[in-house]
Protein backbone atom coordinates (compact mmCIF):
# COMPACT_ATOMS: atom_id res chain seq x y z
CA UNK A 1 0.00 0.00 0.00
CA UNK A 2 1.14 3.71 -0.97
CA UNK A 3 -0.27 7.20 -0.09
CA UNK A 4 -0.09 9.85 -1.94
CA UNK A 5 -0.24 13.89 -0.77
CA UNK A 6 -1.35 16.82 -2.43
CA UNK A 7 -0.96 19.98 -0.39
CA UNK A 8 -2.58 22.43 -2.51
CA UNK A 9 -2.68 26.18 -2.05
CA UNK A 10 -6.41 25.90 -0.81
CA UNK A 11 -7.13 22.10 -0.15
CA UNK A 12 -5.26 19.21 1.20
CA UNK A 13 -5.93 15.50 0.11
CA UNK A 14 -4.63 12.06 0.83
CA UNK A 15 -5.48 8.54 -1.13
CA UNK A 16 -4.35 5.00 0.18
CA UNK A 17 -3.60 3.02 -2.60
CA UNK A 18 -3.41 -0.93 -2.96
CA UNK A 19 -2.91 -2.36 -6.38
CA UNK A 20 -3.92 0.74 -8.19
CA UNK A 21 -6.98 1.04 -6.67
CA UNK A 22 -8.27 3.75 -3.95
CA UNK A 23 -8.83 2.20 -0.70
CA UNK A 24 -9.60 5.37 1.49
CA UNK A 25 -9.03 9.19 1.16
CA UNK A 26 -9.43 12.40 2.98
CA UNK A 27 -9.26 16.53 2.16
CA UNK A 28 -9.08 19.25 4.59
CA UNK A 29 -8.58 22.73 3.84
CA UNK A 30 -4.87 23.48 3.99
CA UNK A 31 -4.97 26.81 5.94
CA UNK A 32 -1.98 28.45 7.85
CA UNK A 33 0.00 25.28 8.65
CA UNK A 34 -0.15 23.29 5.89
CA UNK A 35 2.02 20.96 7.39
CA UNK A 36 0.37 19.65 10.09
CA UNK A 37 -3.19 19.70 8.19
CA UNK A 38 -1.10 17.12 5.51
CA UNK A 39 -0.40 14.89 8.72
CA UNK A 40 -4.04 15.22 10.11
CA UNK A 41 -5.62 13.90 6.24
CA UNK A 42 -3.06 11.34 5.88
CA UNK A 43 -3.99 10.30 9.82
CA UNK A 44 -7.86 10.61 8.69
CA UNK A 45 -7.41 8.47 5.57
CA UNK A 46 -5.34 5.41 7.64
CA UNK A 47 -8.04 5.40 10.26
CA UNK A 48 -11.24 5.60 7.28
CA UNK A 49 -9.42 2.02 6.46
CA UNK A 50 -8.20 0.67 9.64
CA UNK A 51 -4.90 0.55 8.49
CA UNK A 52 -1.90 0.80 10.48
CA UNK A 53 1.07 3.52 9.78
CA UNK A 54 3.35 1.14 9.40
CA UNK A 55 1.80 -0.63 6.44
CA UNK A 56 2.33 1.94 4.21
CA UNK A 57 5.24 1.41 2.45
CA UNK A 58 5.89 4.73 0.68
CA UNK A 59 4.29 8.22 1.18
CA UNK A 60 4.54 10.53 -2.31
CA UNK A 61 3.64 13.98 -1.78
CA UNK A 62 3.41 16.64 -4.09
CA UNK A 63 1.40 20.04 -4.90
CA UNK A 64 2.51 23.58 -3.23
CA UNK A 65 3.68 22.08 -0.20
CA UNK A 66 5.00 19.52 -1.13
CA UNK A 67 8.52 19.42 -0.11
CA UNK A 68 7.19 20.74 3.29
CA UNK A 69 5.86 16.97 4.91
CA UNK A 70 9.03 15.17 6.21
CA UNK A 71 7.46 11.62 6.31
CA UNK A 72 7.13 11.47 2.62
CA UNK A 73 9.43 8.77 0.89
CA UNK A 74 10.04 11.35 -2.26
CA UNK A 75 8.42 14.34 -3.77
CA UNK A 76 6.98 14.68 -7.63
CA UNK A 77 5.68 17.91 -9.48
CA UNK A 78 1.93 18.00 -9.48
CA UNK A 79 2.04 18.16 -13.30
CA UNK A 80 3.73 14.70 -13.52
CA UNK A 81 1.04 13.56 -10.95
CA UNK A 82 -1.66 14.52 -12.67
CA UNK A 83 -0.65 13.41 -16.11
CA UNK A 84 -0.01 9.99 -14.04
CA UNK A 85 -3.10 9.61 -12.90
CA UNK A 86 -4.77 10.87 -15.76
CA UNK A 87 -3.05 8.10 -18.17
CA UNK A 88 -4.48 5.48 -15.37
CA UNK A 89 -7.71 6.70 -15.54
CA UNK A 90 -8.09 6.91 -19.22
CA UNK A 91 -7.44 3.16 -19.40
CA UNK A 92 -3.40 3.90 -20.10
CA UNK A 93 -4.14 5.91 -23.20
CA UNK A 94 -2.46 9.43 -24.38
CA UNK A 95 -4.71 12.06 -23.36
CA UNK A 96 -4.58 15.90 -22.33
CA UNK A 97 -5.58 16.81 -18.74
CA UNK A 98 -7.40 20.10 -17.61
CA UNK A 99 -6.34 20.60 -14.06
CA UNK A 100 -8.21 23.53 -12.13
CA UNK A 101 -6.91 24.48 -8.73
CA UNK A 102 -6.88 26.84 -6.44
CA UNK A 103 -4.22 29.35 -7.92
CA UNK A 104 -3.32 28.02 -11.14
CA UNK A 105 -4.66 26.32 -14.09
CA UNK A 106 -2.76 23.63 -15.96
CA UNK A 107 -3.46 21.77 -19.43
CA UNK A 108 -0.97 19.17 -19.62
CA UNK A 109 -0.31 16.22 -22.72
CA UNK A 110 -0.12 12.98 -21.55
CA UNK A 111 2.03 10.46 -24.56
CA UNK A 112 1.21 6.68 -25.09
CA UNK A 113 3.24 5.72 -22.18
CA UNK A 114 1.99 7.93 -19.17
CA UNK A 115 4.84 10.74 -20.00
CA UNK A 116 4.33 14.42 -19.66
CA UNK A 117 4.68 16.26 -23.39
CA UNK A 118 4.39 19.40 -22.85
CA UNK A 119 1.98 21.47 -20.35
CA UNK A 120 1.40 24.88 -20.23
CA UNK A 121 0.28 27.08 -16.61
CA UNK A 122 -1.55 29.95 -15.84
CA UNK A 123 -0.25 30.39 -12.38
CA UNK A 124 0.73 34.63 -12.62
CA UNK A 125 -2.84 35.73 -12.07
CA UNK A 126 -6.09 34.82 -10.25
CA UNK A 127 -8.19 35.05 -13.61
CA UNK A 128 -8.65 31.85 -15.22
CA UNK A 129 -8.35 29.60 -11.79
CA UNK A 130 -10.53 28.39 -8.71
CA UNK A 131 -9.29 31.76 -6.61
CA UNK A 132 -10.78 33.83 -9.66
CA UNK A 133 -14.39 32.32 -9.00
CA UNK A 134 -14.09 32.53 -5.14
CA UNK A 135 -13.55 36.03 -5.64
CA UNK A 136 -16.39 36.44 -7.89
CA UNK A 137 -19.11 34.20 -5.58
CA UNK A 138 -18.14 36.59 -2.29
CA UNK A 139 -19.34 39.68 -4.18
CA UNK A 140 -22.51 37.78 -5.37
CA UNK A 141 -22.68 36.52 -1.92
CA UNK A 142 -22.29 32.40 -2.57
CA UNK A 143 -19.59 30.09 -2.57
CA UNK A 144 -18.19 28.85 -5.85
CA UNK A 145 -20.92 25.78 -5.71
CA UNK A 146 -23.66 28.38 -5.12
CA UNK A 147 -22.02 30.33 -8.08
CA UNK A 148 -22.16 27.19 -10.53
CA UNK A 149 -25.75 26.23 -9.86
CA UNK A 150 -26.99 30.54 -10.65
CA UNK A 151 -25.05 29.62 -13.60
CA UNK A 152 -27.35 26.83 -14.70
CA UNK A 153 -29.88 28.80 -13.97
CA UNK A 154 -29.13 31.79 -16.57
CA UNK A 155 -31.66 33.57 -19.08
CA UNK A 156 -29.21 35.03 -20.79
CA UNK A 157 -25.63 35.30 -19.80
CA UNK A 158 -23.78 38.24 -19.69
CA UNK A 159 -20.04 39.03 -21.29
CA UNK A 160 -17.46 39.32 -18.65
CA UNK A 161 -15.05 41.83 -21.00
CA UNK A 162 -12.14 42.07 -18.16
CA UNK A 163 -9.77 39.52 -18.47
CA UNK A 164 -7.84 40.51 -14.62
CA UNK A 165 -9.68 39.30 -11.51
CA UNK A 166 -9.53 42.65 -9.98
CA UNK A 167 -11.19 44.74 -12.96
CA UNK A 168 -13.09 42.04 -13.17
CA UNK A 169 -14.52 42.46 -9.73
CA UNK A 170 -15.40 45.95 -10.35
CA UNK A 171 -17.65 44.96 -13.27
CA UNK A 172 -19.68 42.67 -11.51
CA UNK A 173 -20.13 45.28 -8.76
CA UNK A 174 -21.08 47.03 -11.84
CA UNK A 175 -23.55 45.17 -13.35
CA UNK A 176 -24.86 44.36 -9.96
CA UNK A 177 -25.49 48.05 -9.37
CA UNK A 178 -27.61 48.27 -12.83
CA UNK A 179 -29.73 45.31 -11.57
CA UNK A 180 -28.38 42.30 -13.63
CA UNK A 181 -29.67 38.88 -12.68
CA UNK A 182 -27.42 37.12 -10.43
CA UNK A 183 -28.03 34.40 -12.50
CA UNK A 184 -26.86 35.77 -15.62
CA UNK A 185 -23.69 37.51 -13.96
CA UNK A 186 -22.90 33.87 -12.74
CA UNK A 187 -22.98 32.15 -16.31
CA UNK A 188 -20.84 35.00 -18.05
CA UNK A 189 -18.38 34.44 -15.10
CA UNK A 190 -18.46 30.75 -15.80
CA UNK A 191 -17.98 31.33 -19.41
CA UNK A 192 -14.70 34.13 -18.86
CA UNK A 193 -12.71 31.40 -17.23
CA UNK A 194 -14.13 28.38 -19.54
CA UNK A 195 -13.00 30.58 -22.35
CA UNK A 196 -9.24 30.83 -20.88
CA UNK A 197 -9.55 27.26 -20.48
CA UNK A 198 -10.33 26.94 -23.85
CA UNK A 199 -7.90 28.61 -25.01
CA UNK A 200 -5.10 26.70 -23.50
CA UNK A 201 -6.80 23.71 -24.63
CA UNK A 202 -6.24 24.80 -28.14
CA UNK A 203 -2.19 24.89 -28.23
CA UNK A 204 -2.54 20.69 -27.99
CA UNK A 205 -3.57 17.98 -30.13
CA UNK A 206 -7.65 18.27 -30.27
CA UNK A 207 -7.72 14.79 -31.26
CA UNK A 208 -7.03 14.06 -27.47
CA UNK A 209 -9.50 12.91 -25.51
CA UNK A 210 -9.55 15.31 -21.82
CA UNK A 211 -9.82 13.97 -18.75
CA UNK A 212 -11.03 17.19 -16.26
CA UNK A 213 -9.32 17.37 -12.75
CA UNK A 214 -8.80 19.55 -9.24
CA UNK A 215 -11.31 21.05 -7.36
CA UNK A 216 -12.70 23.33 -10.52
CA UNK A 217 -14.20 20.03 -12.02
CA UNK A 218 -16.92 19.51 -9.18
CA UNK A 219 -17.81 23.32 -10.15
CA UNK A 220 -21.22 23.15 -11.32
CA UNK A 221 -21.53 24.54 -15.17
CA UNK A 222 -17.96 24.65 -15.77
CA UNK A 223 -17.41 21.15 -17.65
CA UNK A 224 -20.56 22.06 -19.90
CA UNK A 225 -19.17 25.52 -20.87
CA UNK A 226 -16.01 24.52 -21.63
CA UNK A 227 -17.36 21.87 -23.71
CA UNK A 228 -19.20 24.10 -25.57
CA UNK A 229 -16.38 26.46 -25.92
CA UNK A 230 -13.93 24.21 -27.24
CA UNK A 231 -16.47 22.23 -28.94
CA UNK A 232 -15.03 19.17 -26.97
CA UNK A 233 -16.20 16.11 -24.95
CA UNK A 234 -14.58 16.16 -21.71
CA UNK A 235 -14.63 13.49 -18.87
CA UNK A 236 -14.55 14.00 -15.39
CA UNK A 237 -13.30 10.94 -13.13
CA UNK A 238 -14.47 10.00 -9.96
CA UNK A 239 -13.50 12.20 -7.34
CA UNK A 240 -11.91 14.68 -9.34
CA UNK A 241 -10.31 16.66 -6.32
CA UNK A 242 -8.19 13.31 -5.84
CA UNK A 243 -6.26 12.97 -9.12
CA UNK A 244 -3.38 14.85 -8.05
CA UNK A 245 -3.14 12.81 -4.88
CA UNK A 246 -3.77 9.67 -6.47
CA UNK A 247 -0.93 10.29 -9.31
CA UNK A 248 1.40 10.71 -6.73
CA UNK A 249 0.57 7.75 -5.14
CA UNK A 250 1.07 5.73 -8.41
CA UNK A 251 4.50 7.01 -9.00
Amino acid sequence: MKAGIDIGSVMTKCVVVKEEKIISKAIARSGAMPEKIAEKVLLDALQNAEIQFSQIEKIVSTGYGRYIFSPSHSVITEVSAAARAAFFLSGRNQCLVIDVGGQDTKTIEVDKNGEVVDFLMNDKCAAGTGRFLEMMANVLETDIYGLGKFSLQAEKPVLISSTCSVFAESEVVSLIAHNEKKENIAAGLINAIASRISTMMNHFNRKLPVIFCGGGAIIPGLKESIEKISNRQIQIPENPQFVVAYGAALS
